[in-house]
């Protein structure tokens, strides 16, 4: 049955406009997205059939092009839209950030970062770099790495913050398999980095892993 043929309340357009997107489903809002279905299945039916073989939304999102283009009702121009939605979304969540500060807007800190660096396949270094009263001024990857490593130099680091002229960062790194818990390396990693930027008086805030959840706070477990 096309989704016009359905009553109004459990259409997705018309239950995001009363409800709200976060009311939706996976499948729902992906439907949305793709706005048509394939003969003989609707949007809703092709965006749960597209969830059921990529194995999640997340997967999805984050296949490559050839992989993404060969499901049904899926091809370069789905692929060019839905990178450039998720880019409008990060350059989004990013704005919402320098409205405010690192230390008064922690929700908007996580938000951001699990947008820039959740999906990513590979491990990724980065720092949020802030001024003296905590406002930011940029946010870099610096140091990419294999699935489980990455080397991370603390020299090139503190050279960039110096560079930007910033008074404190925010250091944050991903893990791709999906598991925000910290290892022994992180910390090892964190503390080497604290000492170099302590040395030119810039302050660490936090280290944030970025995994499938919530990202997990160095500052929080107390390992700062």
């Amino acid at each position: 049955m096309p989704i016009t043929d359905w009553p109004l309340a459990e259409r997705p357009r018309e239950k995001l406009i009363k409800q709200g997107a976060a009311a939706l489903s996976d499948a729902e809002l992906l439907a949305i997205f793709l706005r048509t279905g394939i003969p003989g299945r609707s949007a809703v039916d092709l965006a749960r059939d597209l969830l059921s073989s990529f194995g999640s939304l997340r997967a999805l999102v984050q296949a490559d092009m050839p992989d993404f283009c060969t499901h049904p009702g899926l091809g370069p121009a789905k692929y060019v839209q839905l990178q450039a939605v998720m880019e409008m979304a990060r350059r989004h969540l990013f704005e919402e950030l320098k409205r405010g500060t690192a230390l008064t807007s922690p929700g908007a800190v996580r938000q951001y970062l699990r947008s820039r660096m959740a999906h990513l396949p590979h491990e990724v270094f980065a720092c949020l770099f802030l001024d003296n009263q905590h406002r930011v001024i940029a946010f870099e990857e610096l140091f990419q790495g294999t699935l489980d490593s990455a080397s991370v130099y603390p020299r090139e680091v503190v050279k960039r913050a110096l560079a930007l002229n910033a008074a404190a960062v925010i250091l944050t790194h991903n893990h791709p398999s999906g598991v925000a818990e910290p290892s022994q390396a992180d910390q090892m990693l964190t503390r080497r980095l604290k000492e170099a930027l302590g040395l030119v008086d810039i302050r660490v805030l936090d280290h944030l892993v970025v995994g499938d959840g919530d990202p997990v706070s160095f500052a929080e477990r107390g390992l700062l």
